[in-house]
């Protein structure tokens, strides 16, 4: 996502963390940008500071009572420092009473003022999630996103190479659809991936000759899955192009790796030709990557079966 405004934040949450919204609505277009550099240490929520202040600022008991013990004069430059800082929202936890000047200057301001009977703690840790979520980077493949095996792997290849005949044959072999055409997938993690589907094409496949078909009404409410982290890429493409008779290849399978959102995707190329077995030659790629996650290599095995071999022949 681009940015996050406060009606979005406040939408997305309230309900969950029992928000209301006291003051400042006016100012519920004022949004968080991934990397904000607002400040010379921004941070995306937090509880008051008022040295490096957070976009989002957690009111709780002891900050309550740190604006009590100032005197009128301090009190009013430091609620004044704070809604020049511009966040997009003041949070006040447990329900505690909302002075009277700090929700004036709120309103006055137009800086969103919310309070929750929950914890601070609570709403700290939702919150971070939600925000680093909803900010983080996102990018749109073409291809086919399926549960396979119980791992999310997205099918690939140029147009006509049979990516949505495939997805229907594992489908009907009981593997799980999570997006067609376009497959949306964000950073959550460092190293993970989650891959969903845009809302418009939730459920459907479109399969040349068969048109538009829903998954989930042909084939039942397990046939589909609304999310899945990208583990594996199968490509597909055409023998001519593979390089089919390439010794290493045919040894250790046409196996690389694909950049995603800067992390490092196992991809395995499946040549597609007249006659071939496309979904077993698929799953039979996601349990070879399975088991190569666990440490088993059935080519390396072969490798080093034939070099122990080797070493007991006689010199010559």
């Amino acid at each position: 996502m681009d940015r996050l405004t406060s009606r979005q934040l406040y939408d997305a949450v309230g309900e969950r963390m029992q928000l209301r919204w006291v003051a400042g609505l006016r100012g519920e277009g004022r949004a968080i940008e991934p990397g904000d550099k607002t400040s010379r240490r921004p941070s995306q929520i937090g509880y008051l500071n008022i040295i490096y202040p957070n976009k989002v600022q957690i009111i709780g008991t002891e900050e309550l009572a740190y604006l009590d013990s100032l005197d009128s004069r301090q009190r009013w430059e430091t609620i004044e420092k704070i809604m020049a800082y511009r966040s997009i929202a003041l949070l006040v936890t447990k329900d505690q009473a909302i002075p009277g000047d700090l929700r004036d200057a709120a309103e006055e301001s137009n800086t969103p003022l919310w309070a929750s009977p929950k914890r601070g703690h609570e709403l700290l840790t939702y919150l971070q999630y939600h925000l680093a979520r909803g900010l983080a980077r996102q990018i749109t493949l073409h291809g086919v996103l399926m549960e396979v095996n119980s791992i999310g792997v997205l099918i690939t290849g140029e147009s006509g190479t049979g990516k949505s005949e495939l997805a229907l044959e594992l489908i009907t072999r009981g593997h799980r659809l999570v997006a067609d055409d376009a497959p949306e997938f964000t950073l959550i993690a460092p190293d993970v991936i989650d891959g969903t589907c845009p809302e418009m094409l939730r459920d459907l496949l479109e399969v040349r000759g068969l048109g538009v078909l829903n998954v989930r009404e042909m084939f039942g409410h397990t046939a589909v899955k609304p999310s899945k982290y990208l583990r594996l890429i199968v490509h597909l493409q055409p023998m001519s192009q593979t390089g089919a008779d390439d010794a290493m290849k045919r040894l250790y399978g046409d196996v690389g790796y694909r950049d995603v959102l800067d992390v490092a995707i196992p991809q395995i190329v499946i040549p597609v030709a007249s006659g071939r077995n496309i979904a077993v030659l698929a799953e039979a790629a996601v349990r070879s990557h399975m088991l190569k996650s666990k440490g088993l290599d059935p080519a390396q095995t072969f490798v080093d079966r034939q070099a122990h071999q080797l070493r007991r022949l006689p010199p010559w």
